[in-house]
């Protein structure tokens, strides 16, 4: 085992238990192009014109995406954000990491997963073999900051679910995992308990869906780690067995 991927274990507060001998391979999937609609928004002044927003969410390519996300009013969350994020990374990629909602750090800078929990997640994914934009895509269920913080509501992750229902027909992963319970109970549109999900195969339309800790929990329950490990190594497992079959 390198130097750099003892680093990494020891960062999530674990030892050395395997090493890859797997090399990823490209995704080949393509987004095409669809024509956008338009539809009144829920946090709009009084005489604004319509913008693109959920409504037509399903017809989206990425850009008319991108500008639709920016634009929504669908909820409250849109009162308080310096800005949606809508996800970064690999748009053809083999799979896809979805978490909660955008923190204070996501929504200065327009980027999931940039604060401490966000470089958590980076060593994750450093040791399975994986790096932020290469074959990985990071999208949350919520694409505005919900206040303090706080755990997106239904009523929010409802509003917000066309637009990640959108990515994933457009990105098209192998694998999709869901960080923490509000990404699995939003994905799976069922009620969720991480500890019971967990070291499972899930479905979403036909996607294996693998649930696994949010980053954010691990860095304030550390004896977890060594369980989110386990789920890293079965994400791993499962993506080899995809490629091999």
């Amino acid at each position: 085992m390198s130097a750099d991927r003892e680093f990494i274990l020891r960062e999530m507060g674990l030892g050395p238990r395997w090493k890859l001998r797997v090399a990823l391979a490209e995704s080949a999937a393509k987004a095409t192009p669809m024509e956008v609609r338009t539809a009144p928004e829920a946090c709009a002044s009084p005489g604004a014109e319509p913008v693109a927003t959920v409504a037509g969410a399903g017809s989206m390519n990425w850009d008319e995406l991108r500008s639709a996300v920016a634009a929504c009013r669908q909820c409250r969350l849109c009162e308080g954000r310096k800005q949606a994020v809508l996800g970064v990374g690999d748009v053809n990629a083999d799979w896809l990491f979805v978490g909660e909602g955008p923190g204070a750090e996501e929504d200065q800078r327009g980027e999931p997963f940039v604060g401490q929990a966000g470089k958590l997640l980076d060593n994750m994914l450093a040791a399975i073999g994986l790096k932020r934009g290469v074959d990985v895509y990071i999208a949350n269920a919520v694409k505005c900051r919900p206040p303090e913080n706080r755990t997106p509501t239904p009523e929010e992750t409802a509003a917000c679910l066309p637009y990640l229902e959108r990515q994933i027909e457009l990105i098209q992963p192998k694998l999709i995992v869901a960080l923490g319970r509000p990404a699995a109970q939003t994905l799976l549109q069922a009620e969720v308990k991480i500890g019971a999900a967990r070291g499972r195969l899930h479905d979403y339309r036909g996607i294996p869906l693998i649930v696994t800790y949010h980053p954010a929990y691990l860095l304030r329950t550390l004896l977890d780690k060594a369980k989110a490990w386990e789920d890293l190594c079965f994400m791993r497992r499962t993506m080899t067995g995809k490629k091999g079959g």
